[in-house]
């Protein structure tokens, strides 16, 4: 009957593939990291027409002093310079 079932709706199989619903730890505001990171900023990326991307952006510790008070305009910058930028992908599950 499970495959019947997704069959009949595949959204809840995506659901539980992705974990989209679930927000952990709860009771955190993720749209402010500064709360939970320091030196980090919360930023949108759109990639394509109609899909925006929410990314965080922790500048190192080396710069942490710099980036101390600083606005999101600063930040933005500080991706453009020649230092180099990894990229984490944290999964399918969860939040960022």
């Amino acid at each position: 009957s499970v495959p019947f079932l997704i069959r009949l709706f595949p959204s809840v199989l995506t659901k539980f593939v992705y974990l989209n619903f679930l927000a952990f730890p709860y009771f955190v505001d993720f749209r402010r990291p500064e709360l939970l990171v320091k030196n980090t900023v919360n930023l949108h990326l759109t990639t394509e027409p109609g899909v925006t991307v929410g990314i965080w952006h922790t500048v190192p510790g080396s710069r942490g002093a710099e980036a101390q008070g600083k606005e999101r305009r600063w930040y933005e910058e500080a991706l453009a310079d020649a230092h180099p930028v990894i990229i984490y992908l944290h999964g399918n599950g969860g939040t960022r």
